[in-house]
């Protein structure tokens, strides 16, 4: 058998993720390698860290990129804060809830389950209720923006609730960063994480992770050993920020995947955070008036609706894997299935980081009604005058 170099098809990614990714981010990956201890990579390490500040909106010293992807800055806040038998009360609503459960039992602790309907926020008053009924409780762990529905949930209500009941707040943020408003210091955030290839447009593999002052505390003070040596934030934070001026060797970072990260964060800083928020929230609501036009319904009711994941119901009648795979063979373009209880019954749309413009939406709509309209489900013509009309009414409303 002979091989040959790889050579992936062009797509246009519009699923839950990786998104698209700014042809700068390649570039950087192609720079020529360094050594992980080198000084000139050391200094760009202590950027990321600043940039990645900005980006949560916190001052916290402990902030750094976990080299592995969400799921491993997920178990880093959980294997550094559960320690067996302690109680964490874990909100599920939707996949990464579950998850959430998981990480607490793996560690030993015991997981008090708030449960929402998916496509519902967690409910601050059922969090106050657990806890309330469970004094002992140590973290309120949570997920600010769900992946598997496009639910968002309010943190700062939450994390009022766990400081007043004396807890940490530990919250996935792994679709909402770059992408919604996110303000860890002033929301009271102890623990997040978050994920590079989402709405940082960056290639999947680093976890952005953050801890508080109390955080750092609670891993200090701990009986037990972390029980994973790669993510104990003890070590780690030995390479990341060192002691008198000396890194520690911790592990071989992935060192083009960090040239990677830099020039994602380099272009979020460069159009701001809060235009970042304002765009995704803009090109949703032409999504939203495309969708609409064409008769379909989103999962998730408008107040607590991520723009960056859509949750589209799909008509009565229509195979939506055979929708997704004809979007993929004619047009390149990928949206994600359902999860779960909504396996078969739901399109993820994602408008995430540079997939997030007006020639994705338009492209979009445009391929899903024609696909649609082959199938009988929709009338053709309607979604793309929708949206156009939806940028018209938006940038008459920024010229006022």
């Amino acid at each position: 058998m002979t091989f040959s170099s790889f050579a992936p098809p062009v797509r246009t990614l519009m699923g839950p993720g990786p998104s698209d990714v700014d042809p700068r981010v390649l570039a950087a990956m192609s720079r020529p390698i360094i050594g992980h201890l080198d000084p000139a990579f050391i200094a760009m390490m202590e950027e990321v860290r600043e940039m990645m500040r900005y980006a949560f909106q916190t001052q916290n010293a402990l902030t750094l990129p976990i080299s592995a992807p969400g799921s491993a800055g997920m178990e880093a806040c959980f294997a550094n804060l559960v320690e067996p038998g302690d109680k964490v009360i874990v909100c599920i609503n939707g996949v990464f809830g579950g998850r959430m459960k998981e990480n607490v039992e793996r560690c030993g602790g015991t997981a008090i389950v708030v449960e929402d309907d998916w496509g519902q926020p967690v409910s601050p008053a059922k969090v106050e209720a657990a806890l309330a009924e469970h004094p002992d409780a140590r973290i309120l762990a949570f997920v600010h923006a769900e992946t598997s529905t496009g639910a968002c949930s309010d943190v700062q209500a939450l994390c009022e609730l766990a400081h007043r009941h004396g807890c940490l707040s530990l919250v996935d943020t792994v679709t909402s960063l770059g992408g919604s408003p996110l303000h860890v210091d002033d929301w009271g955030v102890d623990a997040v994480y978050s994920g590079s290839q989402k709405c940082l447009s960056c290639t999947p593999g680093l976890s952005p992770v953050s801890f508080s002052e109390a955080a750092i505390e609670r891993i200090r003070t701990r009986r037990t050993r972390v029980q994973s040596w790669f993510l104990d934030m003890n070590l780690v934070m030995g390479y990341w920020i060192g002691a008198g001026g000396k890194r520690a060797y911790h592990h071989t970072a992935p060192v083009n995947a960090l040239y990677a990260l830099h020039e994602a964060l380099v272009i979020l800083h460069e159009e701001g955070l809060e235009a970042s928020w304002a765009r995704h929230q803009r090109h949703h609501q032409a999504l939203r008036a495309g969708i609409e036009a064409m008769g379909l319904r989103f999962l998730v009711d408008a107040p607590h609706r991520l723009p960056q994941l859509n949750a589209i119901l799909v008509p009565d009648g229509v195979d939506e894997a055979a929708v997704r795979k004809a979007l993929l063979d004619h047009y390149s373009l990928e949206i994600g299935a359902g999860l779960g209880p909504y396996a078969g019954r739901i399109w993820r749309i994602g408008l995430m980081g540079q997939a997030a413009n007006e020639r994705n939406v338009l492209l979009c709509l445009s391929a899903l009604e024609s696909v649609l309209a082959d199938m009988g489900a929709v009338s053709s013509g309607q979604a793309v005058p929708a949206a156009h009309a939806a940028y018209r009414g938006a940038a008459q409303a920024k010229a006022a």
